[in-house]
């Protein structure tokens, strides 16, 4: 497997060392292990859903845990009496783990559990604070936008 190198990126960027331990840290987490499958599908500007393959999993069986920039999925297996003798195994009946980075301001808003798949819904809400602004230049006052509407224009000519 070959390692990942940052070290361009790093020596000409600032602040994006989160980024990068992450990046760094996926590549050798992540060797093999692809149990269970999961799709991370983006649905708008702003959402997201995640979907684990979780077959013969119930409810009770799955812990979803939310914190900052971090949501794990754990998958635990009870011990069902069983009412005969197994020839053969060939469902995966252990249990599992899957770590997911979150952005920042990403926060789960639903999950779901139908027909084997576990669906993760995620929003990402920027802070009104943190979106952009404009600045003013040398306390020039702000340029307003004017918008195109025809409605309000056809009905001043008339």
């Amino acid at each position: 497997m070959s390692r990942l190198d940052f070290t361009p990126y790093r020596r000409s960027t600032v602040g994006f060392d989160r980024l990068f331990d992450i990046l760094e840290s996926q590549a050798r987490g992540n060797a093999g292990d692809n149990y269970p499958p999961f799709n991370i599908e983006r649905k708008g500007d702003d959402n997201y859903c995640i979907t684990i393959a979780v077959a013969g999993f119930k409810p009770g069986d799955l812990d979803i845990t939310a914190q900052q920039n971090l949501l794990v999925v754990q998958g635990r297996k009870r011990p069902e009496g069983q009412q005969g003798e197994m020839l053969h195994v060939g469902i995966a009946n252990r249990g599992f783990e899957r770590r997911f980075e979150l952005a920042d301001y990403v926060r789960v808003e639903n999950a779901d559990l139908a027909d084997g798949l576990l669906t993760i819904d995620l929003v990402r809400e920027v802070p009104e604070a943190m979106k952009p602004k404009k600045i003013l230049v040398g306390g020039q006052p702000t340029l307003e936008v004017v918008q195109d509407d025809t409605e309000s224009g056809a009905a001043n000519a008339a």
